[in-house]
């Protein structure tokens, strides 16, 4: 039996990874999220920062990590610097500062450019999974365990549910993007 909710569920799934991407791209606002992504090198594994220090934003433009092992903070500045951020951690003991800097009109256009392209690739996965589905769909009308009218019906909801998420990618993309430029 074809169940075309199941494909609505994958969709769901990708725009999930593209709205955490998304969060973990610098707007000029201090926002902990930003900081998922970064990997840090610690007791033989790949760690977040938020498993080896707890990270707070005391003011919009400042993001701090207390670091509760005093041995993982060069390990945390060094993941830190290597990310593609651009911020530049300040030591104070066990505390890691991120000053947040302002964004410039070249950063903000290159982080519009980034947002359209972490966009597209979303809506690409999005249009796989659709495709799977007709694919599937054909597979059950070829083995008779559908009719057409019966196929058409259904390709007609996997396409619905396939512009309902496309939309609601381009309306986070919008969303960011808006926000990006109003800082």
């Amino acid at each position: 039996m074809f169940d075309e909710k199941s494909y609505g569920l994958k969709m769901d799934k990708a725009i999930e990874v593209f709205t955490k991407e998304l969060s973990s791209l610098r707007t000029g606002r201090a926002n902990a999220s930003m900081l998922d992504l970064i990997k840090v090198d610690v007791y033989g594994q790949q760690m977040p920062i938020n498993q080896i220090g707890s990270i707070t934003t005391p003011e919009p433009r400042m993001i701090n990590i207390q670091v509760w092992d005093n041995n993982n903070v060069s390990l945390i500045d060094a993941a830190i610097k290597k990310s593609d951020l651009g911020l530049n951690p300040q030591i104070d003991g066990q505390l890691i500062r991120l000053p947040i800097p302002e964004l410039n009109e070249e950063r903000r256009s290159e982080l519009k450019k980034l947002i359209k392209s972490i966009g597209e690739k979303c809506k690409v996965s999005i249009r796989n999974i659709r495709r799977e589905a007709n694919e599937d769909l054909k597979k059950l009308l070829k083995s008779k365990e559908i009719g057409e009218d019966e196929e058409k019906s259904h390709e007609k909801k996997v396409q619905i549910i396939t512009d309902d998420h496309i939309k609601k990618v381009d309306d986070k993309v919008y969303n960011k993007e808006k926000e990006i430029m109003t800082i």
